[in-house]
């Protein structure tokens, strides 16, 4: 059952993954996550390489590596029970594959081993996850603009998104974000986000921390009348972020989203009706800028 499961997950989401195939970070990553067994299994080179199995044949899996590779099956699936999306799934897949890799080159051949570390290493500095281009309806902050905004027109709810590009914890909740832009963005509620990896003083003032170690990316804050009213995650004395999952199903009930929506449309309708009262011409809203490329 759990295999006709993950098959028809498989042909669902192809289209997609054929997508990400098409992409040179994702190409790379699957080129790194299954060198081990290409290096274990091909004709003419494994013949070549140190074995512990009892028969002697070194282009098979000995017990060791046996023994790695469903320690790591076991690593992904319990990372995995608390990915929100299918990107995050594939990256947790594609990391701890990797840190097997590097375990598993050094104890066949250290020059093995060296190699594939140098080849992680010049990965992870030269190829970045692909952003999320898709559609949204989202403001993107500077540190020149953000105060401004929220400070603008004291009936206007804004939730914002503190996050850095460098973080994948940020890039797959994009989004989950983004689809929550759409559906519950108004006139009275809007969504804005600030990239603090890039202005750093935003990170001083409205204390988030861009350390790996606090946990804090991404952040997600509800501003009414310009001042800070939740926040998510919550931080604890030791400015460590309170473990909280971003899904959309929490997001929607923390933030009380259904009940802010319903009071943003009724706070545009009565604005509507005052000035068609008063005779002006309500203002079109102006379309929100989207990222910058």
């Amino acid at each position: 059952m759990a295999l006709i499961t993950g098959l028809c997950t498989f042909l669902y989401h192809l289209p997609q993954i054929y997508k990400w195939l098409l992409k040179p970070y994702y190409m790379s990553s699957l080129f790194m996550t299954v060198a081990f067994l290409v290096v274990r299994k091909a004709p003419g080179l494994c013949e070549h390489l140190a074995t512990q199995r009892e028969d002697g044949n070194s282009c098979d899996f000995d017990w060791r590596e046996l023994e790695i590779l469903m320690f790591l099956s076991a690593i992904v699936m319990m990372k995995n029970r608390r990915a929100i999306t299918l990107e995050q799934h594939v990256g947790n897949l594609f990391l701890f594959s990797k840190v097997a890799n590097v375990v598993l080159f050094f104890r066949l051949d250290i020059r093995l081993g060296i190699l594939y570390l140098a080849l992680c290493v010049a990965f992870l500095m030269t190829c970045k996850p692909p952003l999320y281009m898709g559609p949204e309806y989202i403001k993107y902050f500077s540190d020149k603009t953000i105060d401004e905004e929220l400070q603008r027109d004291s009936r206007v709810t804004w939730i914002v998104e503190f996050y850095a590009n460098w973080s994948s914890d940020c890039q797959s909740f994009a989004p989950v974000f983004a689809d929550l832009s759409l559906k519950y963005n108004c006139p009275g509620l809007k969504f804005g986000k600030v990239d603090i990896g890039r202005y750093g003083d935003i990170s001083e003032r409205f204390k988030v921390s861009t350390s790996p170690l606090s946990k804090q990316l991404p952040s997600l804050v509800l501003f009414q009348e310009g001042r800070e009213v939740i926040r998510r995650p919550m931080v604890d004395n030791k400015k460590r972020a309170v473990s909280w999952t971003f899904n959309e199903e929490n997001i929607i009930r923390e933030f009380n989203l259904n009940e802010l929506f319903q009071k943003s449309k009724k706070l545009n309708k009565g604005r509507g009706l005052k000035e068609e009262q008063s005779g002006v011409q309500p203002l079109e809203h102006p379309t929100e800028s989207k990222k910058d490329q």
